[in-house]
Parts: structure tokens; C-alpha cells; sequence
């Protein structure tokens, strides 16, 4: 039997994690199987987590979550050879990826034989701005859409979603627009009811020059960092970043993390775990336009974050 495909695609900071990790929290009993770009990004609550082999994870609802290392087709093959089978497979994309390309290569006659792609889904922040929405890649990300899920509703009154709404269906009339608070998007739209049935293959447009738009910089420092200074370290950075994230220990909670997100222009700041053995005590990267920052800007801001003594 045929294992559809769920294509997760969205800008950076979208929400495209939150909608996957309430997929997995959510399964109903569907064994789940996520290809995710960015592994430990996935934070699936401890008690649903049954242990990890081969880089993926198990989870005790049915449930796996793997790593997408290296070629796409290649770990799908992987997942499609596991005993039980997956009955869904859900891809997350990374935020600067144009999911046109993706979906060529899962028009592969062999793939689309063992794992249709049925349903492409685009996470958008709803706080984006009409004017965001003519950037070039978040249009072919929701070109590609079957359905469009709106996050971070909460953060916009009635009248913002709504301009939004028409804004998107102007890019693309087809698609399905739906509000997703905390990343709920019913099950109805992204999986099939009858398993037998196999999507009609999809048409994909010409492929076009890959251009490298963003690139990744990363800082981290063997000491804690005063979180006064960190914030306006990234109060300084924000206005220059797409998206940021990282694991620090502050001289205010020593010997415990602290997980950062910066996505939207939006800073978050959340309790981790105890401090690892042998791990750097901060760990942050930023990503950006390329050519915006450079690693000697980020280091003289980020140094000044580093108590003296």
C-alpha cells in the first residue's frame, strides 16, 4: 500500500515545527513518520518519546522522527523499508527552500509509486505584511500550497487575519486558508480518508537557477552570558536577521540552558535542560541575507555579553 506525503513548507520562523511536533502529539493513531532539516529543533513532549536508533527517534504513539541527512530519496527509501511501515510520511522543508524543487523529486516514478505526495502545506506567520508576501520565494512557497495554515493567529485582531486571508488567496485562489493556533491544522485536510486511493501527479513548473540568498552564522562562547546584556546584544542583531536560535547559560541561572527563538522580528526566551558535559555554554545562530552580517560584527555585539572577571 502507497504511503502519502505531506509536504511542510514556510518562510523562516513560520511555525512549520509547531504544526509538525502537534501532527506527532496528535497522531490518533496514525503512524507518523517526519523528515525534519533541523532535528533537534523538533520538541516532542518527554512522555511521548520511546527512544532513538539510527537517528530516529521513536515515539510511544506509533510515531518516528528522523533527520534528513543527505539525499531526500534516499531516506524516504529508509523509511519505507521499516517494519511496521509508516502509513504517512511528513516532510518539513527549511524555511529558505523552494518547495517546487522538492516536489520534482518526489515526481521520481519510483517514489511516486511507494509514496505519493498528496497534500502541500504552507505555514504562514499571520502577522506577515501584504508587502512581505511579494517576496519572491514566500510566493512560490504558497504557489505550491493545497492548503495554507495561518500561526501566531493570536498575535492579530480579526481585521489584520482577514486582509491576510485575501491577500494570500490572491497568490494563490486554490488553496484552502485556515487559522492554526498552536499549530492545529485538522487532520481531514492533509491526510487522505481512503488510503487506496493515489493522487494524480502534479504538474511542476520549470526548473529555475537555485540562488543563494541566505547564509548561517553561528557564536559560541565557553562562559555564561549576563541576559540583560544578551538582550540588547539581539536587540542590536534583530532588525539585520531572518531568523535566530540558540542554547545559553546565563550567569543569573548557572548550570541550566536557556532556549532562545527569533523569528518574526519576535524574541522568545524559554527554560531548557541542565547543562551538558562537555558542550560549549552558549551555542547561537543566526541567519541572515547574505552579506548583511558579518562573523566580526556578531562577535564584537556578542562579546559585550560576556561578564568580565
Amino acid at each position: 500500500m502507497a504511503v502519502p506525503i505531506l509536504l511542510v513548507t514556510g518562510f523562516l520562523g513560520a511555525g512549520k515545527t509547531t504544526v509538525v511536533n502537534h501532527l506527532l502529539a496528535h497522531a490518533q493513531g496514525r503512524r507518523i513518520a517526519a523528515v525534519v532539516n533541523d532535528f533537534g529543533a523538533v520538541n516532542i513532549d518527554a512522555e511521548l518519546i520511546a527512544g532513538a536508533s539510527d537517528g530516529v527517534v521513536s515515539l510511544s504513539n506509533g510515531c518516528i522522527c528522523c533527520s534528513l541527512e543527505g539525499d531526500l530519496l534516499r531516506t524516504l527509501a529508509a523509511l519505507l523499508r521499516r517494519d511496521p511501515r509508516p502509513e504517512f510520511i511528513v516532510i518539513e522543508t527549511s524555511g529558505i527552500a523552494d518547495p517546487s524543487d522538492i516536489v520534482r523529486n518526489l515526481m521520481d516514478p519510483l517514489i511516486w509509486r511507494e509514496a505519493p505526495l498528496e497534500t502541500v502545506l504552507c505555514v504562514v506567520d499571520a502577522t506577515t505584511t501584504r508587502e512581505a508576501l511579494n517576496d519572491a520565494l514566500l510566493r512560490s512557497q504558497l504557489r505550491a500550497a493545497d492548503v495554507v495554515a495561518l500561526s501566531k493567529v493570536d498575535l492579530v485582531d480579526t481585521a489584520g487575519r482577514a486582509k491576510l486571508r485575501d491577500a494570500v488567496r490572491a497568490v494563490r485562489p486554490a488553496a484552502v486558508v485556515v487559522d492554526a493556533l498552536h499549530g492545529e491544522v485538522p487532520a481531514a485536510l492533509l491526510f487522505p480518508a481512503d488510503l487506496d486511493r493515489v493522487p494524480a501527479p502534479r504538474e511542476v513548473g520549470p526548473r529555475r537557477p537555485a540562488a543563494d540568498r541566505f547564509e548561517t552564522l553561528s557564536w559560541t562562547s565557553e562562559r555564561p552570558v549576563s541576559l540583560p546584556r544578551l538582550q540588547q546584544a539581539i536587540g542590536r542583531l534583530a532588525p539585520k536577521l531572518a531568523r535566530a536560535k540558540g542554547l545559553f547559560e546565563t550567569v543569573e541561572q548557572p548550570g541550566r540552558l536557556t532556549v532562545f527563538q527569533l523569528a518574526g522580528g519576535r524574541a522568545t526566551l524559554a527554560p531548557g535542560g541542565a547543562l551538558p558535559a562537555g558542550a560549549p555554554r552558549t551555542r547561537i545562530v543566526f541567519i541572515a541575507e547574505i552579506g548583511v552580517l558579518s562573523i566580526a560584527e556578531i562577535d564584537g555585539i556578542m562579546e559585550a555579553c560576556i561578564e568580565a572577571g
